[in-house]
Order: C-alpha cells, then structure tokens, then sequence
C-alpha cells in the first residue's frame, strides 16, 4: 500500500472539535484532505453540582469507570480542581483511546478491553465479573446507554453517575460543506457515535443525500446499523481508534 494512501481524498471528519485534530493529522499525513465539520459539540453538564457532590465522596467507591475519552478528560479534570485521587481506587475505561486519555492524566494501570471497544467488553473482564457489594462510579456525558450499569447492578454492585459534560447540536451552516459535496470534493466519512450521526442528517437538511451516497466509516457495528437505517449505502466498521480508521479508510479506496 501507498505511504500517502488517502492521497487527494476529501475526508469529513464529524468528532468534537476538540477530539478531531488528532485524526486529521493521521489523515494529512496519509495524504488526505480533512474537512473538520463538527456534528456534536462538548458543554459543562447542566447541574455540575451533582457532579461535584459524587467526586466529594469518592473516597467511598472501589473502582471509578469512564466511558469516553471526553469523560475521562473532563471528569478528571473536575476531581483534580476539587481534590486528589483517593488512594486505591481503581481505575477502568471502555477502550484504548479512553486508556490513553486516562494515561495522560496520570494513570499507570487502567483496566481496558483490548479488543472491541465498547461497555459490552469491558464488562466482560474478569475484573468486573465479581463486583457484590462495591460501589462503582461511572464518569460519562448527560444521557447515553444505561447498559453497564444495569449489568453491574445486577450482579450486587452500588453504581452512581458523575456526569461530568453534555453534547449540544453545533449550530453550524452546512451550506459550505454541501457545496465542495456538490463539486465532488467530499469522498468519505467518518462518523463516530449515534448522536454524531442524527445530528449530521438534521445539520445537511434536504443535502441528507450526499451522505447517503457517500461511504461512510464508524467505529462500532451499532452505528452502522443505525445509518443502514437512515438509507446510507456504503457503511463500513473499522473498529475503535485513529489508526484503525485511517487503516479502514486506505483499505477500502485501495480496493476502488
């Protein structure tokens, strides 16, 4: 394969802002064009209160869960202006990228999946499998799945969320975006979340079609499934993590 395999290629990257430079940089450096066009922006939580008051008591749980690299890099930058760490209490995240956001906050040991990359998997690990009678935090964004946690409870732990940020819909004018669409500058997609995916259809209005015709690239097979559903007709899972999607993208334009 090329050095440069994403050379000329226009890339829609859909991340927060603030999670999207990384992968942009992977794309540049593969040869690609990447057009940063956020479809869910990052906000403090709506009662940072309820928040504050569970990382007060944190010296009372056994193991602190963050399910995103956003939670692990906004929650713990709430408990490190309020208070420190306590000492033992463990720390796990649903996938690499969350491992290396809690790596960079300090953390040496991180309990991780390291294969699919999602709450399934992480709660699947043997560290998870006998948690009667703990308390257990999960450090996440306003809303979102509440399977770990009914999983967790029913096997006898404590659990409690510290919601510690929400998503907002960008209220962005797509008209630039869909105009290097119409030009046949844009060639693929990546989309990260669900959420991501919703907004950008209600973001691209009746421009909804250059999306459905375009290849789109998600993380996780979930999402595919719900843009299978919104008429998208190339969706291809490449798993979790920059490298993969890079990886997934130069696979699929070798092959075309």
């Amino acid at each position: 394969m090329s050095a440069r395999p994403l050379s000329g290629l226009g890339i829609v990257i859909t991340r927060p802002r603030e999670h999207a430079f990384a992968l942009a940089e992977r794309f540049v450096a593969a040869g690609g064009d990447p057009v940063l066009f956020p479809t869910i922006e990052i906000a403090p939580p709506d009662d940072p209160g309820a928040a504050e008051r569970v990382i007060a008591g944190l010296d009372r749980f056994q193991l602190a869960i963050f399910v995103s690299p956003t939670a692990a890099t906004r929650g713990y930058g709430m408990v490190s202006a309020a208070r420190r760490w306590p000492e033992g209490l463990r720390v796990a995240a649903v996938g690499a990228g969350t491992a290396r956001a809690l790596g960079e906050c300090g953390f040496r040991t991180v309990i991780s999946p390291g294969g699919v990359a999602d709450s399934e998997a992480l709660a699947a690990l043997p560290e998870l499998g006998n948690v009667g009678g703990q308390s257990i935090v999960i450090f996440r964004g306003q809303g979102g799945r509440e399977w770990l946690r009914s999983q967790l409870e029913a096997r006898g732990a404590h659990v409690e969320y510290a919601e510690c940020y929400r998503r907002v819909w960008p209220r962005t004018d797509a008209g630039l975006l869909l105009e290097r669409w119409r030009r046949g500058g844009i060639d693929a997609v990546s989309i990260t979340s669900t959420e991501g995916l919703d907004n950008f259809f209600q973001m691209l209005g009746a421009g909804g079609n250059y999306l459905r015709s375009t290849p789109v690239f998600v993380p996780h097979p979930r999402i595919a499934l719900a843009a299978r559903s919104l008429g998208i007709r190339k969706v291809l899972v490449t798993g979790r993590g920059d490298d993969k999607t890079v990886a997934g993208i130069a696979a699929f334009f070798a092959r075309v």
